[in-house]
């Protein structure tokens, strides 16, 4: 015996749903990029402008139209509101050391770039001849009302000048993750 599942009042939405098409006109990420440097550089990259590409190792995946990339500056496919995270690996082999990880974005307003969400991670070697690895992480959510406007950008303050940023063209070490949530 069937159940109807639509009555005059609408959908009975506590009951289950059995479709056998193609369901269209539900929201979903539209947009899932990531991004990665390629090699390792020494010291400040305000912003890292080089050496950068779109994930495509086996078994890494995007969803939808690539972010695009110039200099180092970031733009988005699609208006939306984005997730957008930043990952630092680096090493210093020289007594104390931190570096500063920051997003910085350009809403278009006439302003330039804004530092709009900083992350830091820091070591110590104690007087050890040994590398000492670490990772810095920050992430926002950008209002990306005008994909012709609004830009983002990445940045790496090292507060020792030997440290090190580490890229490879294999795997993420240093990367930018891009997702869009929804509609602004």
């Amino acid at each position: 015996m069937s159940k109807t599942k639509v009555d005059s009042t609408g959908i009975d939405l506590s009951d289950n749903f059995a479709f056998t098409g193609t369901v269209t006109g539900t929201p979903g990420i539209t947009v899932a990029d990531q991004w990665r440097l390629t090699t390792n550089f020494t010291g400040d990259a305000n912003p890292i402008a080089s050496n950068l590409e779109r994930i495509d190792s086996g078994g890494q995946g995007t969803i939808g139209t690539a972010m695009s990339e110039s200099s180092g500056v970031f733009t988005f496919p699609l208006t939306g509101i984005y997730f957008v995270e930043f990952q630092v690996y680096s090493n210093n082999n020289t007594g104390n050391w931190y570096h500063t990880v920051g997003i910085d974005i350009d809403n278009g307003d006439g302003s330039g770039f804004n530092r709009r969400a900083e992350g830091e991670a820091w070591g110590t070697n104690a007087g050890e001849a040994q590398n000492f690895y670490s990772s810095g992480n920050t992430k926002t959510l950008v209002d990306v009302d005008n994909t012709s406007n609004v830009k983002v950008r990445f940045s790496v303050d090292a507060f020792a000048s030997s440290t090190t940023t580490h890229g490879n063209t294999n795997l993420n070490k240093t990367f930018m993750t891009f997702i869009r949530l929804g509609d602004t």
